[in-house]
């Protein structure tokens, strides 16, 4: 009798494969992953050792998130290969509330939030028939551009404010690391060939070292082990103001799930149908509410990530999991991540430059699906991924707005979502709902 075939999201790789993929994974978002802790915690004013505290709880809560979100129980997550991180929209918010109410403000709004998140998961997993092939085509694209500026800052630097920032030196390493990666991803095939991205991380720090321009003294400055307690800021207050306004940044978090949900769907031949979607609404919420009591913030999928999945064709949600874990030990050891640390942000860029270019690729192969002749897909199209590139293209545009509409109108993945559904419903009235639903017909939350 033949063996039923697992799906390649279900697929368990060796354990030497689950480890050197999940680190690949692990390197290429860590950047962004400690961006949000450090930049709150300068904003608020905070000690070094406070800043410290917090980026080690958001790698613990990182990587138990990613386990929800990849493993799964019940109905929490969507055992995609998902990484969670941080979100950056939540970002904004969060230093409005601790610079009006306080940090236990903060923590006691992110708990709120993501109990509000996990109830609101049914009715706006419901929300999945508004996302034909031409919505999710143009999402994908626009996840794919909006990326961009975060490859061009890690290019030049990290740190636009910086004197060398731009400098022919950080030009010249991320062109080195992009040419590393495309000769090792076109020479060779196979594992070596799916490793074109960690190998080409590996090499870009090796040829910054040979020119002093990568440092290891964080490495020896961090403690080998550090658990952070749980409510270290003092005990979580609830107002209802700024629970209020980190459950606006939530509804826009639950939109960038639903797009990058999509988007790796897609890539990996497993459609997103409503269970998923609303299981990974709540994988979101309760590891958001994880992180409002374990010093940390709000959570989503990582869109850096997802490129990768489409570069390296490894579509196994356990090698995800496995950099879960890999997080997890690096917040519980800090060493481990100081290590991770210390990859120069050019040589991130390098890498940034081929995957969010794939991430793009990923949207326009699914809008060549889309029948444009006799339809008025085309200018559904063209007028989302334009309205959805413009905070990017160019942000001051949006510098007016204030409170939440400032919130909204800075998501491009939002704006361009948005745009494309209420387009798709005036002009497309009679096509059918969205394909993905196909493949979950009677699948109800």
């Amino acid at each position: 009798m033949n063996t039923p075939r697992v799906h390649p999201v279900d697929e368990v790789l060796p354990v030497r494969q689950l480890f050197t993929f999940g680190l690949q994974h692990v390197l290429v978002m860590y950047a962004g992953a400690v961006a949000v802790p450090l930049i709150l915690g300068n904003a608020l004013g905070l000690t070094p050792a406070q800043v410290v505290l917090l980026i080690n709880a958001n790698l613990l809560t990182s990587g138990i998130a990613t386990l929800i979100q990849t493993l799964g129980f019940w109905r929490f997550g969507a055992r995609l290969p998902v990484i969670q991180g941080c979100s950056f929209i939540a970002l904004a918010p969060m230093i409005m509330i601790g610079k009006q109410f306080g940090l236990t403000e903060v923590f006691g709004a992110v708990i709120a939030a993501g109990l509000i998140t996990i109830t609101l998961a049914p009715l706006f997993s419901r929300l999945l028939r508004f996302f034909p092939p031409v919505v999710i085509g143009s999402l994908i694209t626009i996840i794919g551009i909006s990326l961009m500026p975060a490859a061009a800052i890690w290019l030049g630097g990290g740190n636009p404010t910086a004197a060398d920032f731009g400098a022919p030196a950080n030009l010249l390493l991320g062109l080195a690391t992009v040419a590393v990666t495309l000769v090792i991803y076109g020479k060779f095939s196979g594992f070596i060939g799916n490793l074109s991205v960690l190998i080409g991380l590996l090499v870009g720090s090796l040829i910054a070292a040979a020119f002093g321009m990568t440092h290891f003294a964080q490495v020896g400055d961090a403690a080998w082990f550090e658990l952070s307690p749980p409510m270290a800021f003092g005990t979580p207050q609830f107002s209802l103001m700024p629970i209020l306004i980190m459950t606006l940044a939530m509804l826009v978090i639950m939109a960038e799930t639903t797009g990058n949900c999509l988007a790796i769907g897609t890539l990996t031949g497993k459609p997103t149908t409503q269970r998923t979607l609303g299981d990974a609404f709540r994988a979101d919420g309760l590891s958001t509410m994880l992180g409002g009591l374990f010093n940390s913030f709000p959570y989503n999928a990582f869109t850096q990530n997802t490129g990768l999945i489409a570069l390296s064709k490894v579509k196994s949600r356990f090698v995800v999991a496995a950099a879960g874990a890999i997080m997890l030990l690096m917040g519980l050891f800090p060493k481990l991540g100081a290590l991770v640390a210390a990859v120069p942000t050019p040589v991130l860029g390098g890498c940034a430059i081929v995957m969010f270019g794939m991430t793009t690729v990923a949207g326009i192969q699914e809008l060549s699906r889309v029948r444009f002749e006799g339809t008025r897909n085309a200018i559904v199209v063209a007028v989302s991924v334009s309205v959805g590139v413009l905070p990017m293209s160019f942000p001051a545009l949006f510098a007016q707005a204030q409170g939440p509409l400032k919130l909204l109108l800075e998501s491009g993945i939002f704006l361009g979502a948005i745009t494309a559904i209420v387009l798709n419903l005036l002009l497309n009235p009679r096509e059918p709902a969205a394909d993905v639903l196909s493949a979950a017909a009677g699948v109800n939350d």
